[in-house]
């Protein structure tokens, strides 16, 4: 099983040795001593609880040493000298062979990294650093797209590279977020170990996430591969929830982030890497509606889709949002003749006023941009409204808008008075809204939007697996996942 690495940093050795030691869940812990104020190797390595890979990152290489290549040199020498497990050195550095000389290979972590605007040649950039000895290669390139990533997928299932000795020794990554994956799916792409850590690195992703949410010690090379899509999407729940019931179930399933360019650079990512089902989210909804093989009644009369299903070739499209939106509001109030007005004319917006009209309220869509609010609200048989909507106008308020997903962001209804009796706020990161504060000092019934995530994903899961998730499983997977208690997921 691939290991996971913990990359640490601090301005200074003892903010790095506390960093080090705080590691939880590391099978090893990578000391970026490029970002430190003076550097001490010694100090670095003492009382070491965990295997280290000892690095000094130059700025040419996306890391932050500042000195001169000979001072660099000497700190890596010395982490030679003294035993350190592993050595990160460049490979276009000017010592690099000197070192790999030193210590005949073993222990050394040989590392290219491209910044660059157009891909590198992967298969031939892995061939050349297989050749030098290093018991370990890594290559990190900078992806833009979902598409980017696939030349590293490709080299993974390449002839050539899929020796027990090649896949032992290697580390394959995209750095971005739209290579967020390659941190997850490292038993598909063969590599030793994956990096995890606070974001320093382009996508890096916290090792709690990465164990929690991820369940990455589970991840098989050949698991079956569902995913979230959107942009953004980092902030996403839907592992926590999904990765918790295929691990309840015993599936041989991983379930992974995927921030796309647009619908095609998804579309083409999930058929080369044989996608088995997604989540869809903004702003793709409306997008995927073209481009499955066949959508259900409910995602046609919408005319957006929030759940990919793949049935050997044929891409299913459906919709759980409105089952989502619907079950929580069940019991709190009747919506037969009720005046619902919904913020937003997105894909989220669409099924949350089907579900409303078809619960028998009457609905008017508010959006910003009045032309597209009027043309969704023909669509789908509501009316359009003013923005924002009036004091008095409206029942219940719901918001389809991404306004309030960033913590400060203002409530999307700030100035203007609540007065009727139900808002529900879509967005669920913070916990607690500015518009959902709004309405609660208002005096009004609020509900968040976990309730809806949770409803959706439960029926999402569902139409993948043919099991219900336990009751209260998805709940507990959100409550468990970091920062969600803190009411923030960034």
């Amino acid at each position: 099983m691939p290991q996971l690495c913990v990359t640490v940093a601090g301005r200074t050795m003892e903010e790095l040795r506390r960093a080090r030691d705080a590691a939880a869940g590391a099978d090893l812990v990578e000391l970026r001593l490029d970002g430190v104020d003076r550097p001490d190797v010694a100090a670095a390595l003492d009382g070491r609880l965990r295997p280290v890979i000892v690095t000094c990152r130059p700025k040419w290489e996306g890391g932050a040493f500042e000195g001169s290549e000979e001072e660099r040199r000497q700190i890596l020498h010395d982490a030679i000298i003294a035993g350190a497990e592993f050595v990160d050195l460049e490979m276009r550095a000017g010592f690099t062979q000197e070192l790999v000389r030193l210590r005949r290979g073993r222990g050394i972590v040989l590392s290219h990294h491209s910044f660059d605007e157009q891909l590198p040649d992967v298969q031939e950039i892995l061939r050349t650093l297989l050749s030098t000895g290093a018991e370990v290669v890594k290559l990190a390139c900078t992806v833009r797209s979902l598409v980017d990533t696939l030349p590293l997928y490709e080299v993974a299932g390449h002839p050539d590279f899929r020796s027990p000795e090649s896949e032992s020794n290697r580390v394959l990554i995209a750095m971005g977020e739209p290579g967020a994956s390659t941190r997850v799916l490292t038993a598909r792409l063969g590599n030793r170990w994956t990096y995890a850590g606070a974001s320093l690195a382009p996508g890096q992703i916290p090792a709690s996430r990465l164990l929690g949410e991820y369940r990455f010690r589970r991840i098989r090379p050949d698991a079956a591969l569902y995913a979230v899509v959107g942009n953004p999407v980092a902030h996403s729940l839907s592992p926590a929830m999904h990765n918790a019931g295929f691990d309840h179930l015993g599936l041989n399933a991983a379930y992974v982030s995927l921030e796309a360019k647009d619908a095609d650079d998804f579309v083409q990512f999930a058929r080369a890497m044989k996608l088995r089902g997604a989540s869809i989210t903004a702003p793709f909804k409306v997008d995927m509606l073209s481009r499955v093989d066949s959508s259900d009644a409910l995602a046609s009369e919408i005319g957006a889709l929030n759940t990919l299903s793949v049935n050997g070739d044929r891409w299913l499209g459906s919709n759980t949002d409105v089952a989502g939106f619907v079950t929580p509001l069940t019991g709190r109030m009747a919506l037969k003749g009720t005046r619902a007005v919904v913020l937003g004319a997105g894909g989220a917006a669409r099924a949350v006023a089907v579900a409303l009209r078809r619960e028998g309220a009457t609905v008017a869509l508010s959006a910003r941009r009045t032309g597209e609010a009027r043309q969704v609200a023909a669509t789908i048989g509501v009316t359009a409204g003013t923005y924002p909507p009036a004091p008095g106008s409206w029942d219940v308020l719901v918001n389809a808008t991404p306004g309030g997903s960033r913590e400060g962001d203002p409530s999307p209804m700030e100035g203007i008075p609540l007065d009727g009796e139900i808002v529900f706020d879509l967005v669920y990161s913070p916990s607690e809204t500015a518009l959902i504060r709004q309405a609660r000092e208002a005096g009004c019934w609020t509900i968040g939007g976990i309730e809806m995530l949770i409803g959706q994903a439960e029926r999402q899961f569902e139409t993948w697996t043919g099991h219900a998730p336990p009751a209260g499983l998805f709940r507990e997977a959100v409550e468990a996942a970091p920062g969600w208690k803190a009411g923030v997921r960034s």
